[in-house]
Parts: C-alpha cells; sequence; structure tokens
C-alpha cells in the first residue's frame, strides 16, 4: 500500500495555496501525530504491506525530530519500501533535519517548495525565504546525505515575466535536483492571490505568456536531460515519484489526516478538513467516501491518465463507442497520439491545453 500523510501545519499561509493547514501549536500537534495512530489501526484496520510514504501538507517540515520520529516509526520503515518522502520548506532545512532524512531510508528524499528564484516574486507570494535561502537549504540537503530532492516551481505569477522565469528555471537547473515540479499558477477562490484577482489587484498571466512559459520549461528541461512524464512533473533517468505516480496510474493509496485523500478497494473518499474533528475522533471520525458511477470511474481514469506520457489503453476508450469514436478524431486532428504500447496520449506541446481535450473524451 501506499500511504500519504496530511500534516496540517504551517507558519503561514502563502497566497497561493488552497490546501487545508493552520497555525502551528505544540499540543495540536501531538494530539494530532496520535490521532494519525488512531487513523491507521481503527479506521485502516492495521498497516499493510508499505510501498511508500509520502508525508505531505502543510508543512512536515513544521513538526519537531521527536514528533517526525514518532510518525514515521507507525509505518515500519525497511528495505523493501520503495521511497520515503517529507515535503519542506528552506528554512526548515537544518544540517540536523538532512541527517534526520538521510538516516530514514536509502530511498528518502525531500520535496522542497522553492516555487521562485527570484526576491521579489517570493515575498509577494508570501514566501518565508529568499532566493538564496532556497540554494543554500538544498546544498545543506546534499550534504547531509539526501541525494534525491524534488524542486517545485510556480510560473504565471503575478507581475511575472518570461525573463524572469528563464532565471528562476535555469537558477534551479542548474542545481540539477532528481526531480522537478513546475506548476502553472492556478488562482483559487478563497485564496489571497484569488481575492485579489476578483477585486482587480492582481492579473493573470495572458495565455500567450503561459505558453512561452510552458514552452521554455519543456525546452530547458529536455535540454538539461529531465525526462517529461506528467504535467507539471520533471525526473532524470529512473527518478520519477514512485508515489505521486500512483495518483496517475490507477494504483490505490491510503491518505490519512485532515484533508487527506485515499483510494482503496475501487473507491474514493477523503477526510473532512478539520483538525478540530480529526482529534476529536482519534482519526477516525472524518472520512467520506465519493459517491461514484461506473461512468465515474472511467472519467477518472481519462483525466488521470491523459496527465501523463503514458496516456491511457486505446482499449480502455474503446469499450464505450462514444469516447472511441471522439479519440479516432482527436487522433486523426493530432490533438492525441499513439504510444508503442497500444495507448493514446496528449502529445506535450498541447498538455497546457489537456483540458480542453479531456472533456471531449469523458462521459456525462
Amino acid at each position: 500500500m501506499k500511504y500519504y500523510v496530511h500534516i496540517p501545519f504551517c507558519h503561514s499561509k502563502c497566497a497561493y495555496c488552497d490546501f487545508y493547514s493552520t497555525p502551528a501549536a505544540e499540543g495540536l500537534k501531538e494530539m494530532f501525530v496520535d490521532s494519525v495512530y488512531g487513523e491507521l489501526h481503527e479506521r485502516l484496520g492495521g498497516l499493510e504491506k508499505i510501498e511508500t510514504l509520502y508525508l505531505g501538507g502543510g508543512t512536515p517540515s513544521s513538526l519537531s525530530r521527536e514528533l517526525l520520529c514518532k510518525l514515521i516509526s507507525y509505518f515500519q520503515i525497511d528495505d523493501s519500501v520503495k521511497e520515503v518522502t517529507i515535503e519542506a520548506n528552506p528554512e526548515d532545512v537544518t544540517d540536523g533535519f538532512a541527517r534526520f532524512v538521510s538516516s530514514l531510508s536509502p530511498v528518502a528524499r525531500v520535496s522542497m517548495g522553492v516555487q521562485s528564484m527570484n526576491d521579489g516574486e517570493l515575498s509577494f507570494i508570501g514566501r518565508r525565504h529568499s532566493a538564496s535561502d532556497a540554494e543554500n537549504a538544498f546544498h545543506t540537503l546534499r550534504t547531509g546525505g539526501v541525494d534525491n530532492i524534488s524542486l517545485d516551481l510556480i510560473y504565471g505569477l503575478p507581475g511575472q515575466d518570461l525573463a524572469s522565469w528563464k532565471k528562476s528555471l535555469d537558477k534551479v537547473l542548474a542545481l540539477r535536483p532528481k526531480h522537478l515540479s513546475a506548476y502553472l499558477l492556478s488562482y483559487e477562490p478563497q485564496t489571497r492571490l484569488g481575492v485579489m484577482l476578483s477585486k482587480g489587484k492582481v492579473q493573470e498571466a495572458s495565455a500567450e505568456l503561459a505558453e512561452d512559459m510552458y514552452s521554455y520549461l519543456c525546452y530547458a528541461a529536455r535540454k538539461a536531460g529531465y525526462e517529461h512524464y506528467e504535467i507539471s512533473n520533471f525526473a532524470l533517468p529512473h527518478y520519477r515519484a514512485v508515489h505521486n505516480s500512483s495518483y496517475w496510474d490507477g494504483s490505490e493509496y491510503a491518505g490519512l489526516g485532515p484533508g487527506a485523500h485515499s483510494y482503496m478497494n475501487g473507491l474514493r473518499g477523503y477526510n473532512r478538513s478539520s483538525l478540530k474533528d480529526y482529534i476529536a475522533t482519534n482519526g477516525c471520525g472524518v472520512y467520506e467516501e465519493d459517491p461514484e458511477t461506473e461512468f465515474s470511474r472511467f472519467n477518472d481514469l481519462v483525466i488521470t491518465s491523459l496527465r501523463t506520457s503514458s496516456g491511457i489503453p486505446f482499449d480502455v476508450l474503446s469499450a464505450y463507442p462514444e469516447s472511441k469514436s471522439v479519440a479516432l478524431r482527436l487522433l486523426s486532428a493530432g490533438f492525441l497520439e499513439e504510444t508503442l504500447d497500444g495507448h493514446v496520449a496528449i502529445p506535450e506541446r498541447l498538455w497546457l491545453k489537456s483540458d480542453s481535450i479531456m472533456r471531449e473524451l469523458i462521459i456525462v
């Protein structure tokens, strides 16, 4: 089983973030960690053989070393585990943190939120680190024995132009992280940036600028030797994210913590985003299953699979005459392409417009 733990604590809320998080408090942190144990053993019925563990958030690196050790001990990491990932912010990375992560497992990795290498852009979106802090944190992790590092960037930030994006991307690629995630900024309504957009205080990047930024991203990453295996994800050979790939390839995973999602026994579900309720029920009273139908499961597969370079088996689309007809039309028009293993995929150059292509294939 692949396990995800949502750690909902943040020092502050970034202007673009729509993930569930709450201010840190030491007492709540310990009660949260105890509740994860309750959810694992009561709601999920105990630990299954573990394939991957991903600690996300929120900010997992905001937990103390002692609480992180306690939390991770629930999952009994051994040599059979394929990947252990901890998300971190640059300001939390110390020599001790790096040594701690490297001691967890030979397959331990850190996913670090850099977002930009421009100090003005970082300040505007509420990040607490500078570009030099991010670079120093990267080197601290490497020196401390963490070789497998993934870095996150965002493009299309307010006021960001193509030249600034190129500088940020080039600086990150020069560090040679094993993995890179790069996301086009999405203005979610309840975030600070979403509110600012609705009031006309910021403007979205134009479609032309977004496409230019994406084109440079694809070009620069490919030139640096990275595989573009999912819309927003790039990896050096043999360093694709094992855990995250489960979200796109149909693998099952168990999510723990408030706001976490699961896909188990062919059903999707989620924990309500309430730390108070999560702790009050010892992690066992906030889970809700999504109502699903045959068509909704098919649509999920289309939406997740077509985010990747692997695509979706053509046989899956052929099982539904209407989707097969649409797929053949999209293939003829160049909006889909055949792969060598009988799949169809969206060409890389069109991934930024993938939503409109997927909408034609889903069944409503």
